[in-house]
């Protein structure tokens, strides 16, 4: 991939999981990679670990359901790295997993902000950067939840189907300015998301065993696959890798 190298790239969500591992991998790629999370110190951990390796990386502190927030780490990006090619956005949030009679509307709320609002936040902030450079990558973290409703999942399911909306609408508006739009939909991953998932008991997604949910490597990989001029064809759409031929696309099969 020695087109991405000397790129930077901005990745929410990065203290663990797949964000974590899209930071790490993006960096091994050659990229300079922008950590932003609320859990700062993690995101300072894991950056620290990306320079001892020989990569280029920041941590920030971010808060996706502010507007204020998410402009300032594309702000102190432009600053420190004098670009920025491509915005990663995975911060998200399934819980509290309830059936809508036991919803908390509050709660419910929060995870819209986070996972709707938040994706949008940082579309918003990113496109005049990327419309002035005519080129630019915006990778989603999308879900078969976009398109299929699961019990007790009323609140992912509806915020996920919202960005792959928000994929669409950016491709169609901005496609002719160099920017992509591609939502990444991995599976089921191995992450602290199915640990809640698991504890509440509720549809089939829980009562599968962690073992059978696959590493945050490879939904790392696909992003960094994204990001490639191969994977242009995949614009407005979701990008899945639950199939053999999106797997082989990204090289994690054969």
């Amino acid at each position: 991939m020695q087109e991405l190298k000397g790129q930077c790239a901005i990745i929410t969500g990065a203290s663990r999981g797949i964000g974590a591992a899209a930071a790490r991998n993006m960096a091994a790629n050659g990229m300079n990679v922008v950590l932003a999370a609320r859990s700062l110190g993690d995101c300072e951990a894991i950056a620290a670990q990306i320079k001892a390796d020989g990569g280029n990386a920041i941590a920030l502190a971010c808060d996706v359901t502010d507007y204020a927030q998410v402009q300032q780490v594309v702000d102190t990006t432009l600053e420190h790295f004098g670009q920025l090619d491509v915005l990663v956005n995975n911060a998200g949030t399934i819980d509290p997993i309830a059936l809508l009679a036991d919803s908390d509307p509050e709660s419910w709320s929060r995870v819209v902000d986070i996972n709707l609002k938040g994706v949008y936040f940082g579309i918003r902030a990113a496109l005049p950067v990327m419309q002035k450079q005519q080129r630019g990558v915006i990778i989603n973290i999308s879900s078969g939840a976009a398109s299929n409703a699961l019990d007790g999942w009323s609140h992912y399911c509806a915020t996920k189907a919202g960005v792959l909306s928000l994929t669409k609408c950016v491709h169609k508006e901005y496609a002719d300015s160099g920017i992509r739009c591609i939502g990444m939909s991995p599976g089921t991953v191995a992450t602290d998301m199915q640990v809640s998932i698991k504890k509440s008991g509720i549809n089939a997604v829980s009562q599968m065993d962690f073992s059978e949910h696959i590493p945050p490597e490879w939904p790392a990989k696909a992003i960094t696959y994204l990001c490639t001029a191969d994977a242009t064809e995949f614009s407005g759409t979701d990008f899945s890798i639950k199939t053999d031929e999106g797997r082989r696309r990204v090289g994690l099969i054969s």
